[in-house]
Order: structure tokens, then C-alpha cells, then sequence
């Protein structure tokens, strides 16, 4: 396969450019979506690092989780700060530009470049809003397919994702089975359960009793900053876990020698929270955050495919690396020995490790020796 024709929306990176391209393109569609609607046009906002192999043979997919992006190795352009999985991206890294050709695409519904509420309808030339259809993480993974198909990659050498992101990587064998060779998902499920869907609907909720809100239709004007920040706060809490957040911040005071008896932030704990919060809403989009957490919810495998998760695998002739974490209570180990257990009854190869870190649910986004270890273990084994 020959390398992606280079154009406006693709163009050649410069000399003193290491690696790493960010990008966007708008493709003619139609996307057809779970929920029956046609999405046309598709925008895509996506990085690329490395070069893509003659014989098309290196191609890798970076799946992001909810808040993340598609500046997976590259400084944000809002935060300044360094790319979301430095750690396992770049020279040298189990991901390596200088060996694999990377592909990292901004997830369908997100506020980043790619199609979601806050992008323009072109029906309206007014902003998506709540008018913009539901979406699925299927639906996230066919555009990812139209993207790879405008990028010329027929064929994947690994699709790679942790928590949604991982969960896009379980659905790209299911979904194309005959396009993936390998599958590296962490820290993820085949199912969201009813304590994941609880913990979302709290945070939907939060949005929209922002009066700020406005039924979503606040592009203009002032957004749902409150809302989206008490969202992000609790959501956070399940991202870490209970000792991790005791051995960092205990029962200690912030800047104060004594409770002041009031509700402003007493304890660290609180004001980090407070910060996570404010810092969030400073980049994401509210609507986007109602979309992307309804996708993960309706997210179930096994229903998509007959109510046997193990028929989801069952066309693919892929390999697999689960990953969990055993501080992780919002995708437990469990969840990841129920998706290899299916993948033992399809026949399909896999390979699982439960590490252990105290950082819970974002230890793959912390560091972490032993995931990289797996990782590039993994990849090179399929050479």
C-alpha cells in the first residue's frame, strides 16, 4: 500500500518538525449512525506521527478516553501542556514514530475539531447543540474507519486504547474484523455497568441545572462552567482511588492551621477537586461531555452482537492484550477477565496481566514501567 496522498489537508511535515502533525479534514460522509441518522459532512481533527510503511504494514491507532484528545504526544494547544500518553508515545517509546506509522483521531461528539454540538450544522450555520444526534463508541470507531480510509490505511497493525479509548479498541475488531491485527486494551469494559451509568447521569444532571445551560443552546454566550466542573469533580473521584487519594492527601488542612468552620475548601482534597473541576471547563465543551458519557452508557458488546459477547470476536482474527489495574473500582479486573474469558470461547489469541499501582482507574496515564513493558512486549511479538 502506498503512502496517504499529500494535499491541502495533509500536508508534509517541515524539517525541524521531530514528529507529530496536527490535522483536520472534512469528509464528505455520509456516516450512518446506530441511532439511524446520516451524519454529513464528517469533520475530523486528528495527529499523525511517523510514516507510513510501503507495504502499509505499521500503521498504529491511539484511541483517547472521554476528556482526553487526539494530542496524544503533542503540547495542547489550550493547556501548553505535554502530550496525554507521552509515556508510552514516542522515539524510544513502545509506540515509536520511528517505527510505527501513528494515528491519534479527536472521537466523534468531542470539542476538539471533530463533528459534535459545538461544531457548525451546515443545515443551520448555527452550532450542533442538542440538536446534534446520539452517538455510539461504534459510531466513533466507523469515522475513525473514514479517516484511516482518506489516510490510505487499509489495514492496522494495532489498535491501542485505554478506558473509552480502550473500549473503541475492543470495538474496532468487532466492527471491522478483517482490518485489525492486534488489540491493546486497558483499563476498560465490554459493558458499562449500572454504578458507571449512575456516576454519569450525576454529572449530565450537574450540566444541566446549570442555568447557564440553557438547554444546550449557550454557544455565544456563557457556558455551563459550574455544572461541567462539579461533572468533572465527580467523575474524577472514580478515576483514583481510595489510597491513593488517602496516602496524598489524608485528612490534611489547605494553607490553614484550623477549620474555619464554613465551606470554603478546608481540605486539600477538596481543593484539588475544586481545581480539576475549574481547569477542565477551561477546555471541554459541556455538551460534548453529555454526548461522549452517553455513548460510553449505551455501550454493551455483547448486546450488539446477538447478547454473547464472545460472538463479537468470533470473525476476527486478531490478537489481544488486556491490561487492568488492581486499584481500579471503575473498570475492575473483572470486567477485563469477563472480555477474555469470551475471547477464549471465539478462539481468538490474548494475552492478560492485572498490574498493580496505587493510582487506580489513571494508572495508564501515570507512570507506569510495567505497562510500557507489556505494551512493547506485545507490539513486537507480532512482527
Amino acid at each position: 500500500m502506498n503512502a496517504p496522498t499529500l494535499g491541502p489537508n495533509n500536508p508534509p511535515m517541515s524539517n525541524d518538525e521531530r514528529f507529530g502533525l496536527a490535522r483536520h479534514v472534512t469528509l464528505p460522509g455520509p456516516l450512518r449512525l446506530d441511532g439511524g441518522a446520516l451524519l454529513s459532512p464528517v469533520e475530523i481533527a486528528y495527529e499523525t506521527y511517523g510514516t507510513l510503511a510501503e507495504d502499509g504494514g505499521n500503521a498504529i491507532l491511539i484511541c483517547h478516553a472521554l476528556t482526553g484528545d487526539h494530542h496524544v504526544a503533542s503540547p495542547h494547544p489550550v493547556t501548553g501542556k505535554p502530550g496525554w500518553w507521552t509515556r508510552m508515545v514516542g522515539p524510544g517509546k513502545p509506540i515509536d514514530p520511528e517505527r510505527h506509522f501513528i494515528v491519534c483521531a479527536n472521537v466523534l461528539g468531542s470539542c476538539m475539531g471533530t463533528s459534535g454540538p459545538a461544531t457548525v450544522n451546515p443545515a443551520t450555520g448555527q452550532p450542533w447543540g442538542m440538536s446534534f444526534p446520539v452517538i455510539t463508541i461504534r459510531d466513533m470507531v466507523r469515522a475513525q474507519a473514514m479517516l484511516l480510509d482518506h489516510l490510505g490505511v487499509g489495514r492496522l497493525k494495532a489498535v491501542v486504547g485505554g478506558s473509552m479509548g480502550g473500549m473503541q479498541a475492543l470495538s474496532w475488531p468487532a466492527t471491522f474484523p478483517d482490518r485489525v491485527e492486534a488489540a491493546v486494551v486497558i483499563a476498560a469494559t465490554a459493558r458499562h455497568s449500572a454504578q458507571n451509568i449512575a456516576f454519569h447521569e450525576v454529572g449530565r444532571q450537574a450540566v444541566m441545572a446549570d442555568p447557564a445551560w440553557q438547554g444546550g443552546a449557550y454557544y455565544g454566550g456563557e457556558p455551563p462552567a459550574a455544572g461541567l466542573a462539579v461533572a468533572r469533580m465527580a467523575a474524577h473521584i472514580t478515576y483514583l482511588s481510595e489510597a491513593g487519594l488517602t496516602e496524598k492527601f489524608g485528612r490534611k488542612l489547605q494553607a490553614r492551621e484550623a477549620k474555619t468552620f464554613g465551606f470554603d475548601a478546608d481540605f486539600q482534597v477538596e481543593s484539588y477537586l475544586r481545581h480539576q473541576g475549574l481547569s477542565f471547563v477551561d477546555r471541554f465543551d459541556a455538551n460534548a461531555y453529555l454526548y461522549i458519557t452517553r455513548a460510553m452508557d449505551y455501550f454493551d458488546l455483547a448486546e450488539e452482537h446477538g447478547g454473547i459477547l464472545a460472538n463479537a470476536f468470533r470473525e476476527t482474527r486478531a490478537r489481544f492484550c488486556l491490561v487492568s489495574f488492581d486499584t481500579d473500582w471503575l473498570y475492575p479486573t473483572r470486567e477485563s477477565r469477563a472480555i477474555v474469558h469470551a475471547l477464549n470461547a471465539a478462539g481468538a489469541p490474548v494475552s492478560f496481566v492485572e498490574l498493580s499501582s496505587p493510582y487506580g482507574h489513571d494508572a495508564f496515564l501515570l507512570e507506569a514501567p510495567e505497562l510500557n513493558r507489556v505494551v512493547d512486549g506485545f507490539l513486537k511479538a507480532g512482527r
